[in-house]
């Protein structure tokens, strides 16, 4: 047989052949257009020999696939763009064809006339779930490794490769827009309980059950193309589709506010793929791809959601020159939430880790938050005992700073003063070992000047964490003046090993996610005093893409810590530093209401004991005279929100603390979520064009206010029509120059 450079295929005495896909020099398979090139081969070849009778298709490695390959991605979209430069009268043929190569692929294996098992070892994601779905057989191992998905929805595409006709086929309806809609992943319980594979096998007999489907007279024939096939769910025109349908387009409006133009081509897809013969429903899928494929929320997601992500997350920014570093053991001093946190994180990545404060009964206070976490991991069946059991025992509670003496790695996470964080410093840096590095988890005290307090600044270093650190995948990486490349390499190295994303950035007060979402907030407080209703400022913003309204996050944050805030800019910087307006109602929030947020059952919301559900106060409304609320322009509250947000990401470039895009659009969609179909703060700005931002940046200043007021730099910037990543392009891969 042929040799293939990514395949491998062995034929037993049965007739069987075993595909085997194991890429070289690669962590995981991914599909690139070598890979399909040899896959299609290997299809007309299998197809070709009579001696074999059936085809297992597994991996060599520990996962099946991630799906897609950035090159094949980027590909796409270099290819979008030069044909549309070139011809635009056939650039929609070009990449109708572009899109189909992989469904039609796939296609031909489930027509190829013999039956295809595919035997999923690990995770199986994308467009090698939706080879999977096009075998005629498919099992899973029994193990928790194993997980399978069609995500692609989360990075502004959706499953183009036969996904949204298969998937429907195989399911109810219901189930099928729901996994597809949400990108959720499923084990193999919950997928064999769909209907989207058949067995579930120990590891260790996986190919052994594979090759069994195949002996016991798997037909080679596909559900759907057997006559008088009827979807699982019922035809779309029926009693129980008119239930469907008009609920999921309403729960899609809901969720998405029309933001993610992916998601409702899902439900196009499906709605419109169950009323007509397969193939067509192929087509159906081709079109809309091609269609979602040219969209500015596809680039923009792709290339933060896909491309920044992976690239920040395998060390963009590590320095070079300097050998990874595998810590043996890291100190966390405050066993307070963000400490208690931040030890749970350590340990759940196998580093031991001594958690200290200031007595014994508060460093085993903070070791219980991390057993409460896995007592409830266990309950739902995330983790087992013994591997929680395990976890924990890396957890040493202490409170004797001299339990620091051969860690590798020391986190301060104690309360936000500066004396605090300097009495601590000193005590830390007096039992540390020289070459250890000392990291401060400060959320907005700057990096700097909490160096001073040591006697190392070279080995001084910023880790800001976001609560809950469990939950939180991102971490802000603060340099100082003096801090070295060696403790950015090593905070970079431990970030990686917790599994965070890390941006990093130079030092300012607030660093740069506090900085963005206090112009969150704060435009909100502006809103509030101009009389907008508290409903109207709540789900405008939800409109414009946040997750939750500025209120409402301001409650999770505390009402009384945003008041430390004001007054802390106002004793470091000036009265001129902050508005007077905003001291006077989060004063009066605070100090005279006594209202500091959920953390009191009380703010801007009320928080009743369950079952009730939060809702705004309602004497928030009379704090201020009140708009008509039908004369309020909404998409121009939608542009404050996110204006207000963009220009302070592009104030950061501008003063140099964020110096990279794909950190400032990564920091602001993982730290706050700010609204992820824009692709972040800077690719909002890039999409709509300099130009057109700043001018309508102006309009806000005029009728708003000087937080509107455009930087310089982007004022140059629409004057040469550049964007971010063109002018600070220098940092970027190749792949994601190609991606914009």
């Amino acid at each position: 047989m042929t040799d293939y450079r990514n395949f491998k295929i062995d034929t037993d005495k049965d007739g069987i052949a075993l595909i085997t896909w194991d890429m070289p020099d690669k962590s995981m398979n991914v599909f690139n257009e070598e890979v399909l090139v040899e896959l299609d081969k290997i299809v007309d070849q299998l197809v070709a020999d009579d001696a074999v009778k059936g085809v297992v298709f597994t991996s060599g490695k520990s996962s099946f696939s991630g799906g897609a390959d950035l090159t094949m991605i980027t590909g796409m979209f270099s290819t979008v763009k030069a044909e549309t430069a070139r011809n635009p009268d056939t650039a929609q043929q070009v990449i109708f064809d572009l899109v189909g190569k992989m469904s039609w692929l796939w296609r031909k294996i489930e027509t190829c006339g013999k039956p295809w098992v595919s035997a999923i070892n690990g995770t199986c994601m994308g467009g090698a779930f939706e080879l999977s779905l096009a075998c005629h057989g498919r099992v899973a191992a029994d193990a928790p490794s194993v997980k399978m998905a069609l995500p692609e929805v989360k990075v502004g595409i959706f499953p183009g490769a036969g996904g949204t006709q298969r998937v429907p086929r195989l399911t109810n309806a219901q189930d099928a827009l729901q996994m597809m809609t949400t990108g959720q992943n499923l084990d193999p319980k919950r997928a064999k309980a769909m209907g989207l594979i058949h067995e579930v096998a120990e590891p260790k007999k996986l190919i052994p059950t594979a090759k069994a489907m195949i002996k016991n007279g798997l037909k080679p024939v596909q559900p759907w193309d057997e006559k008088g096939f009827k979807a699982p769910g019922g035809p779309v025109w029926s009693a129980q589709g008119a239930q469907l349908w008009p609920a999921a387009s309403a729960i899609l409006r809901r969720e998405t506010q029309g933001n993610y133009p992916a998601a409702a081509a899902i439900l196009k897809c499906v709605f419109e793929g169950l009323q007509v013969p397969f193939e067509t429903g192929l087509k159906i899928e081709q079109r809309y791809f091609t269609h979602i494929l040219q969209t500015p929320q596809a680039r923009a997601m792709i290339r933060s959601l896909f491309i920044s992500l992976q690239e920040l997350n395998k060390g963009a920014r590590r320095p070079e020159g300097i050998k990874p570093v595998k810590l043996k053991k890291v100190g966390v001093v405050g066993a307070g939430f963000m400490g208690a946190g931040i030890a749970y994180v350590t340990a759940k990545a196998g580093i031991p880790v001594v958690l200290i404060d200031k007595d014994m009964d508060a460093a085993n206070k903070g070791k219980a938050h991390s057993e409460s976490i896995v007592q409830k991991g266990v309950q739902r069946g995330k983790t087992t005992k013994e591997a929680g059991e395990k976890l924990l025992s890396l957890i040493t509670p202490s409170s004797d700073y001299a339990d620091l003496s051969d860690a590798d790695l020391v986190i301060e996470a104690v309360f936000e003063d500066r004396e605090v964080k300097k009495t601590v410093t000193e005590a830390i840096e007096a039992h540390i070992k020289p070459s250890a590095i000392f990291a401060s988890n400060t959320s907005t005290l700057p990096i700097t000047g909490l160096a001073k307090n040591s006697r190392r600044p070279k080995n001084f270093i910023g880790i800001h964490f976001f609560s809950p650190v469990d939950k939180m995948m991102l971490t802000e990486i603060i340099l100082g003046r003096k801090t070295s490349d060696k403790a950015l390499a090593v905070a970079l190295d431990y970030v990686a090993a917790i599994k965070k994303t890390p941006i990093v950035v130079n030092d300012t007060r607030g660093f740069f996610v506090n900085r963005c979402v206090l112009r969150y907030m704060n435009e909100s407080y502006n809103m509030l005093i101009e009389g907008v209703p508290p409903a109207m400022i709540e789900n405008s913003a939800k409109m414009a893409g946040m997750p939750v309204g500025p209120l409402s996050l301001n409650d999770e944050v505390a009402i009384d810590l945003s008041l430390k805030i004001i007054r802390a800019a106002i004793a470091d910087m000036g009265e001129k530093a902050v508005d007077p307006r905003h001291l006077e109602l989060v004063e009066r929030m605070v100090e005279t209401e006594g209202r500091l947020g959920r953390k009191n059952g009380k703010g801007f919301y009320d928080y009743p004991a369950k079952p009730g559900k939060k809702h705004l106060w309602p004497e928030l409304k009379t704090l201020y005279d009140q708009q008509d609320a039908s004369k309020i322009d909404v998409q121009e509250l939608k542009n404050r929100f996110l204006a207000t947000i963009a220009l302070e990401a592009a104030r950061t470039m501008e003063e140099g603390i964020v110096t990279d895009p794909r950190e400032a659009d990564i920091g602001t969609i993982l730290g706050f979520g700010f609204a992820p179909h824009t692709g972040g703060a800077l690719s909002y700005i890039d999409e709509m064009g300099a130009a057109e931002f700043v001018a309508m940046c102006k309009s806000l200043q005029r009728k708003y206010g000087k937080q509107f007021k455009a930087p310089k730099l982007l004022v140059e910037m629409a004057e040469k029509g550049e964007t971010f990543y063109g002018r600070f392009g220098s940092s970027e891969s190749a792949a994601t120059r190609a991606a914009a």
